[in-house]
């Protein structure tokens, strides 16, 4: 018998909505099945009506093997490109600060508080941007729908948009079986995972769940005592829970709450897709960067999502990963700051 205190039935049900939702998305072949299809399932059982919840500690463990994931792909030749990225990186600051006065404006011109409207504009870290927000007495509930849609849509629209215009298979294995990979590396990875992910959180680094334990990955694979992704069932097991997770942030919506703030929200997505792929064309046609990872390193969805999608496209991580994280860093460390003189 199933001890409630592991796994309650509210969290089996919602368990078979994503597994419902992967299933449909196998069945019709379509990209990152295991993915999106749990993220919708959970979406449409929220519209519904239906009640779910989520598996946190099994999160947080998956978003970890992203991070070793992630890590594992720098390697000696991949680091030798990073200075690269300087010019690039440098625009990142300049892309923030428009997509955020954008955002703002936008929320204020409808109807929204300035502390929501600022909150809601800026795409950093969900968990952050609702603790923030909440002290400065924003809407937490709606700030929750804004992130949780700007997630998602980027999500839904970023592999189809990879499949058209570059033909990349998005359903290909990500990776090779357990039975591949030596046991002794495997163990490696855990140990990545959850050293790194500890020592990330106890030295306060942004993102600790994927940033801590793609940092000590990266070190055990240029050291040669990693050499190969985590097993494809590890990086299904990421993708499905972190997929899961997207999808419930939807638990209790409304349809007031689809009217006024969904549909909003949605706007803001048009929004911040203008203006990101404004920048994509400028910086790919001043720096001549690889256009998908251009994409991909500018959209501003999740970084554990856009990890996702960056590996199975397989995209320059280093490029990609550096991004998002410098937009996470400068989000955290400059959103306080920006406050005390906006909401004054």
């Amino acid at each position: 018998m199933l001890n409630p205190k592991i796994i309650s039935f509210l969290q089996i049900k919602t368990l078979a909505y994503a597994s419902l939702g992967g299933a449909v998305f196998l069945f019709l072949g379509l990209p990152l099945p295991l993915f999106i299809g749990p993220m919708l399932g959970c979406l449409v059982a929220a519209l519904i009506g239906f009640r779910l919840k989520g598996f946190d500690k099994i999160s947080i463990f998956m978003r970890t093997i992203l991070g070793v994931a992630i890590g594992s792909t720098f390697t000696p030749e991949i680091l030798s490109e990073i200075g690269q990225l300087g010019a690039s990186l440098i625009i990142i600051p300049l892309f923030l600060l428009v997509i955020c006065t954008v955002g703002y404006f936008y929320f204020k011109i409808l109807g929204f508080d300035t502390g929501t409207s600022y909150y809601g504009s800026i795409p950093g870290g969900l968990v952050e941007m609702l603790v923030f927000g909440d002290k400065a007495g924003a809407n937490v509930r709606v700030l929750s729908l804004i992130h949780a849609t700007r997630v998602l849509v980027i999500m839904l629209v970023v592999p189809f948009v990879i499949t058209t215009i570059w033909g990349i298979d998005l359903t290909h294995l990500p990776g090779v079986y357990i039975n591949q990979v030596p046991i002794l590396e495997i163990g490696l990875m855990i140990f990545a995972a959850i050293t790194g992910w500890r020592l990330a959180v106890v030295l306060k680094v942004p993102g600790a769940t994927i940033l801590g334990p793609m940092v000590l990955t990266s070190i055990l694979t240029l050291t040669d005592l990693i050499h190969f992704r985590p097993p494809v069932e590890f990086i299904w097991g990421a993708q499905f829970f972190i997929g899961l997770g997207v999808g419930i942030r939807y638990n209790g919506v409304t349809g007031v709450e689809v009217r006024q703030y969904i549909l909003s929200a949605l706007g803001y997505c048009l929004l911040l897709g203008f203006v990101s792929l404004l920048f994509v064309f400028v910086v790919v046609g001043l720096l001549d960067t690889s256009p998908m990872d251009t994409l991909l390193a500018y959209l501003p969805g999740g970084q554990a999502e856009m990890g996702i999608i960056a590996i199975v496209s397989n995209a320059d991580m280093a490029f990609v990963i550096s991004h998002h994280a410098l937009r996470l860093i400068l989000v955290l460390l400059l959103v306080q700051v920006f406050a005390r003189w906006i909401l004054k």
